[in-house]
């Protein structure tokens, strides 16, 4: 192989790690951005369902772990955060503490 030809494989090498590396850093950039389209739609869904209803107040992408993240705010004021797998299916539930008017009350 002539050395032209071994410096151009050389570049195709050296460039295609550098494309996997800015894949990691965007993915990585990735991990608090809102869920948005079809993918908000069905995390939101699937959030309600467990909580039982409540207002979403943020969804984000690759939260804690998970596939998403989305935070409800249940009617008695208690935040709760939902993790989610790529299927929606419910991988972890975190409550808050108790409303913080009650920490008033001392």
């Amino acid at each position: 192989m002539s050395t032209r030809a071994l410096i151009g494989v050389a570049v195709a090498v050296i460039a295609l790690a550098g494309i996997g590396v800015g894949v990691a850093v965007a993915t990585e950039a990735d991990a608090d951005a809102p869920l948005t389209g079809a993918t908000l739609d069905r995390a939101v869904a699937a959030a309600l369902q467990e909580t039982g209803g409540g207002t979403v107040t943020e969804t984000e992408v690759g939260d804690g772990g998970a596939a998403y993240g989305v935070e409800v705010r249940l009617d008695d004021g208690r935040e709760v955060e939902i993790s989610l797998d790529r299927q929606f299916g419910v991988v972890g539930r975190e409550t808050d503490g108790d409303r913080e008017e009650d920490d008033d009350d001392d």
